[in-house]
This record gives C-alpha cells, sequence and structure tokens, in this order.
C-alpha cells in the first residue's frame, strides 16, 4: 500500500519515477519526458559545478585524494553512502552527483561485441542474453548520434556497418607510438571511440585535449549526462529532484509499484507516487535497493522471486603497463579517454587456457605525482633531491596501456545489505562479496604480458605493471540480470521485473555478461530501450484507464 505515514510528506502522483540521474537515469529521463509524460528524476547526489572541479586546478593530484576520490568510502561526502568491502577483493568506484559515475569516467565509448551476447552458445560457460547485438544496434546509433561520438567509421572488430556522428580526436605523439607498436605486432588496432564532441555538440563544448577527463572536465565537452541528456530532459519538462535518499520501492495491495519513499537532506520523509519506477542506482546501489525494499510479500526483497537480485556481481578487473620513453610524447594532452583500443585478444583462444579475453587501451599519462607513484615500484631511495624531479618531468614521456579484463558472472560474487555499515539516514550499506576467479587472473596476466610487448616494441626505456588495479573498477554489473526465464533472471529483456510489471531497472545491473568493452555505451542503449518501454507500457495503461 501507498505510504500513509503521518509524518511523511505526500507529493502529487507522477507517470515516470526515475531513481539515479547518472548516464541510464538520465537517458530514461528524458526518453519520459521528450514524449509527453510527467517525469521526476530522484538523485541522492547533488548537480557539480564544472568550476569546481579539481581539474580546474594545478594541485589536482592533491585534490583527488579526499573529496574528490573515487573511492565512496575515503570520500565521505554527504551524498555518499559507505560500502562493505571486508570480504571483497576489490573496491567499487561510484559517484552519486547528477550525471552520476560519468561526471568521473573517461568518456571511452565501445560497444560490446556480437560474441558477448552469446557466450554460453560460443564458449560453454555463464549464459546468452536475451537480446543481440543487432537488437540493440539502432538504440546505440541513436545515442552516439545523440551525444556527438566521435570515432572513425568501419572498426573491424564489429560488423560491418559501425559509424559514427563526429570525427575523430587526434593520436597525439602516444596514440601514434602506441598504434605503430601494434603494427609491428600484427595486432588489431583502431582510433579511440569517444563520448567526446570533437567539434561543439549541443550543450557540449569541443574538445580542449586538456587530459584530465577522468576528474572532470574544465571545458564542458565530455559526455558527462549532467551535461548532456539531463539539461534537455528538464527543457522537456522533467524535474530532477537532488539531495533525495530512496530508502524503499513501496507496492501497493495489487503488488504493483505505487511509488518510492525518499528522505531528503534535513531527514524528513517523502512518499512519491507513480505510475511506473525506473530503477537506475547501478549495480550495487540497485540491487541495495530491491533488497531494501522488502516487506510481507517480497520478504527476500523486491523482484526476488529468482534469488538473483545482488547476485553474480562482476567489477570489469583492471590491468595496466606503463611505459616511458626518451621521447617528449606530450602525453599531458588529451583526449584520457582512449587514443586508440585494441580488440586483439578481446574473444576466447582456448591455446591461451583461459575463456573470453580483454580490451586493451592506449592512454596519455599527466600528472607528476602519478608519475612519481609509479617509480616508487624503483628503489625508493632513488627519488630523493634533483631525481624526483627528473622523474616528475617524465609524465611527458609516458604511454599507459590499460585493460578492461572479461568479469565472468558467479553466484557468489553479490551485493547484500552489510549488518555492520549504514549510511546518514541508518539505512544499511551495501556489502560487496568479491573474489577475482582464477579464470580473470589468468586473463590479466597474459593481458599484462601483451602491453609489456607493445612497449618492447615501441622502444619503452622503462616499463612498470600492476596485473591487478583494485581502485579501479568503476563497472558495476550485473546484479539484476535480465532474461526470459523469470526463475534465473530479475528482469525481461526490456528492463521490466517479472515480479512487478511497473517497475523496471535500466542500468548495468541488467548486464548477463560483461563483455571486456567500457559498458557506459551499452548502459545507455540499455536505457533508451528500456525508457521507450516504459513510455509504451505507460501510455497504454492510462488509455485503458
Amino acid at each position: 500500500m501507498t505510504s500513509t505515514d503521518s509524518d511523511v510528506t505526500q507529493h502529487d502522483v507522477v507517470d515516470v519515477l526515475v531513481i539515479g540521474a547518472g548516464p541510464s537515469g538520465a537517458v530514461v529521463t528524458h526518453t519520459a519526458a521528450t514524449a509527453g509524460l510527467s517525469t521526476l528524476c530522484l538523485e541522492q547526489g547533488d548537480w557539480v559545478n564544472p568550476s569546481d572541479f579539481p581539474a580546474n586546478h594545478p594541485e589536482w593530484e592533491l585534490l583527488i585524494q579526499h573529496d574528490w576520490a573515487h573511492d565512496p568510502n575515503v570520500r565521505a561526502l554527504p551524498s555518499d553512502y559507505p560500502v562493505d568491502v571486508t570480504e571483497s577483493d576489490m573496491w567499487p568506484v561510484m559517484f552519486n552527483a547528477v550525471g552520476g559515475s560519468s561526471i568521473f569516467y573517461g568518456a571511452e565509448w565501445p560497444r560490446l561485441l556480437p560474441s558477448d551476447f552469446r557466450v554460453k552458445t560460443l564458449d560453454g560457460v555463464a549464459d546468452d542474453w536475451p537480446i543481440s547485438y543487432d537488437d540493440l544496434e539502432p538504440y546505440h546509433d541513436e545515442v552516439d548520434e545523440f551525444i556527438g561520438v566521435s570515432g572513425v567509421d568501419g572498426d573491424t572488430a564489429y560488423p560491418e556497418g559501425l559509424e559514427y556522428p563526429l570525427p575523430p580526436h587526434p593520436l597525439g605523439k602516444p596514440g601514434m607510438k602506441a598504434a605503430e607498436a601494434a603494427n609491428k605486432l600484427g595486432w588489431h588496432w583502431w582510433p579511440g571511440t569517444n563520448a567526446i564532441p570533437s567539434q561543439k555538440n549541443k550543450t557540449l563544448e569541443q574538445c580542449g585535449r586538456w587530459g584530465v577527463c577522468e576528474w572532470g572536465c574544465p571545458q564542458g565537452a565530455k559526455a558527462s549526462f549532467d551535461l548532456i541528456y539531463m539539461p534537455q530532459a528538464q527543457q522537456a519538462g522533467a524535474r530532477v529532484e537532488t539531495g533525495a535518499r530512496v530508502r524503499r520501492i513501496v507496492t501497493g495491495d495489487d503488488g504493483r509499484a505505487a511509488g518510492a519513499e525518499w528522505v531528503d537532506r534535513t531527514g524528513a520523509v517523502h512518499f512519491q507516487p507513480a505510475r511506473a519506477v525506473i530503477v537506475c542506482a547501478n549495480g550495487i546501489g540497485t540491487p541495495r535497493l530491491l533488497l531494501l525494499s522488502a516487506d510481507e510479500k517480497h520478504p527476500d526483497g523486491l523482484a526476488n522471486s529468482s534469488g538473483q537480485v545482488g547476485r553474480n556481481l562482476m567489477l570489469h578487473p583492471n590491468c595496466t603497463a606503463i611505459g616511458y620513453y626518451e621521447d617528449n610524447l606530450e602525453s599531458w594532452r588529451g583526449p584520457a579517454g582512449q587514443l586508440i583500443h585494441s580488440m586483439q585478444f578481446y574473444d576466447t583462444d582456448t591455446s591461451r587456457g583461459f575463456v573470453r579475453g580483454a580490451k586493451l587501451h592506449a592512454l596519455p599519462t599527466p600528472g607528476p605525482l602519478n608519475t612519481i607513484e609509479t617509480h616508487r615500484q624503483l628503489d625508493f631511495d632513488d627519488l630523493w633531491g634533483p631525481a624526483i624531479h627528473d622523474v616528475a618531468r617524465a609524465a611527458s614521456n609516458g604511454i599507459l596501456w590499460a585493460a578492461n579484463v572479461e568479469d565472468l558472472p558467479e553466484e557468489h560474487n553479490r551485493v547484500t545489505l552489510s549488518t555492520e555499515e549504514f549510511d546518514a539516514d541508518g539505512l544499511p550499506a551495501p556489502k560487496v562479496e568479491y573474489r577475482v576467479s582464477e579464470n580473470t587472473r589468468k586473463i590479466l596476466k597474459y593481458t599484462v604480458d601483451r602491453m609489456v610487448e607493445l612497449h618492447e616494441a615501441a622502444g619503452a626505456k622503462q616499463i612498470f605493471t600492476q596485473e591487478l588495479w583494485v581502485d579501479q573498477p568503476g563497472h558495476l554489473l550485473g546484479t539484476a540480470r535480465m532474461g526470459d526465464d523469470p526463475a534465473t533472471s530479475v528482469v525481461d529483456s526490456h528492463g521490466r521485473a517479472h515480479d512487478v510489471d511497473n517497475l523496471y531497472i535500466a542500468d548495468g545491473s541488467i548486464f548477463v555478461t560483461s563483455g571486456s568493452a567500457n559498458p557506459t555505451c551499452t548502459i545507455s542503449a540499455l536505457a533508451l530501450r528500456v525508457g521507450k518501454k516504459v513510455v509504451e507500457d505507460v501510455n497504454s495503461r492510462k488509455a485503458s484507464a
């Protein structure tokens, strides 16, 4: 039933209630609002003023150590909630704000490959998606056009017909050297595809090549979703309520979602009724909210009759190899973002001793402190006095090869509710239970060796490797998977919950497998597909009411 406590502020019903204003939430909000539906998006974070980004300041590498840290447990801002990682090999990267973690992403924009949707069929592991690459392609195209994605048409790793609306960014000296190395080895590479317009597009400026994409774009060029989708959603009539922490989704006597209870920054409780509720709180926050919404009819959590809510968490472990060269590569120039990427080791080759693979990408290496930290693998006594200045200057001479490796779904990798950690409103924090699998560790080691080969082929004078980058999993996938069978999945192929027909999920939690491509491109296309289904369903129900 709807919330009726006397101390709860009741609001007027809306057609569409979106929970979370990250990429998926912004796309759904825009889709619903432009279709003429009354739409409200609740976001527990705030609008971020681009002038506040650490990248605006010379000391940006110091500023990202706390208030702008990637780890919410370090930031501990009013908009954050803690994450219990006492039983996890890694901790998740996320940011609560309008735009979500796209404030911090590098805007790398590869699509999943066709094989990613058929892993069970092709490789005998995990599960197939209930949709294909072809099903998602038109939604990709529409999002790419809206954002103004920059890239080179015809990437040979993909089916024919892949085109981008804007021309690519310059490869720069690091990209050219990385490409030359791939050519020497005979490996696939392609100019980077980035959600950063190479010329002004709608509310986005032309890229200024600052090279600090992951710490907030001072130019206002990167397609963070507070800059591209959400302002145009507001122009279409959508409302965005910030500082709104949703504590549970409420269901009515008919079993359908009636709306959501949320808490404002003063601690006051509100109830927002809606005809449809769409959860876009990421692969950690979404299962947490569904589990917090347990009631007498849903004792194990909302939409969890399958027992799959929170399970199959995939974090995309990262590995790196940084090479430093004699040449001045001007490696402070952007985008960063990928300069080039390689899909050479993306799909399964059983001779390698594991299934699935990795997506490699070459980036610039801005920042002297990052370079000093990297060189700490050497004898630290060598980094005193004039030597430390020499190391800092080497930041201009570096290439960072990094890789996402495919993380196969495993039920024991999951999100539950912590009994030890609570947020500022007394709600249980999510608890992440995650172990890196043996298959994933084999991919990590193999991939690091390949990236070292690339540096050697390019003539690097120093190479530093990191086989598991524990503080960089910003890809939170799989905890409310889609599928045709309600017994083994949480939502159907359009993101609609099997158990609650007006409850939808549109973020990375609905992934069936992770692939190794950066997922925001696919999340956005899925969100558009879900959003259009929401519009169709709401209009149908209103017409028959």
